[in-house]
């Protein structure tokens, strides 16, 4: 039982990029030919790096012959490459190469990456729209359509700091595109990029003016208390 343990030790284990099991269909590979790929990366990593159709076969339920058309069509399709190793005696031997394959799943990686982010940003832009007419209760009109998509492409405001200024005019009590305009111009200028530093600079922003309407409020107030003296009555 030890012995039988210690056997299946040996044979070790090989690192497979959770990528490749989740992109090789979009990268034009089937199931048998990705099957033979993780034979070829598991010979590489036992030193064996050239190994035979024959040597691939004797893993699968496919003969030899076919092995070789696999082969073939794989370094045709620019997954694998077959490239010349030295010895230390310097003797010339074939090896084969997968940095084709790594090469061609990170392209595919960052092509999902973007794609996903470009879905994402569409989503939240097409939410953006139907925020904006659900606050002001009516469809927007197309002077205020055309705004949004200045905001978006020309200003390149992020959508959640656009919805952020719509919040911060709704609390104010101005709901209006001039206004929102004006609150996203000062964020800008202030370097406002995270919601938290909107939602931060919006409460310090309340704070002053109601500060200021205090201010106001007791100057008016004194203004009201001195006694007013009618110099034409004397």
């Amino acid at each position: 039982m030890k012995e039988n343990l210690l056997a299946w030790l040996k044979e070790g284990s090989i690192t497979i990029p959770a990528a490749l099991l989740s992109n090789y269909k979009k990268m034009n590979l089937n199931e048998q030919e990705l099957t033979l790929l993780l034979h070829v990366i598991s010979f590489l990593e036992k030193g064996n790096e050239f190994p035979t159709p024959a040597e691939l076969s004797d893993r699968m339920t496919i003969s030899a012959a076919e092995c070789t058309d696999m082969l073939r069509r794989l370094i045709q399709k620019g997954f694998i490459l077959i490239i010349d190793g030295y010895s230390e005696d310097g003797i010339r031997f074939e090896k084969y190469s997968l940095e084709p394959l790594w090469e061609k799943l990170i392209e595919q990686f960052l092509t999902e990456q973007k794609k996903q982010k470009y879905e994402t940003q569409l989503q939240e832009e097409t939410d953006l729209y139907t925020i904006f007419e659900r606050e002001f209760g009516r469809p927007l009109s197309p002077f205020e359509i055309e705004t949004l998509s200045m905001w978006l492409d020309d200003d390149h405001h992020d959508p959640v700091i656009i919805k952020a200024a719509l919040r911060e005019s709704v609390i104010s009590g101005k709901l209006n595109f001039r206004y929102i305009d004006r609150i996203l111009f000062e964020w800008k200028k202030n370097g406002i990029k995270t919601i938290e530093q909107a939602k931060s600079y919006g409460r310090k922003f309340r704070q002053f003016q109601s500060q200021r309407m205090e201010q106001q409020k007791e100057q008016t107030e004194k203004t009201r208390t001195i006694p007013f003296y009618n110099w034409l009555e004397q």
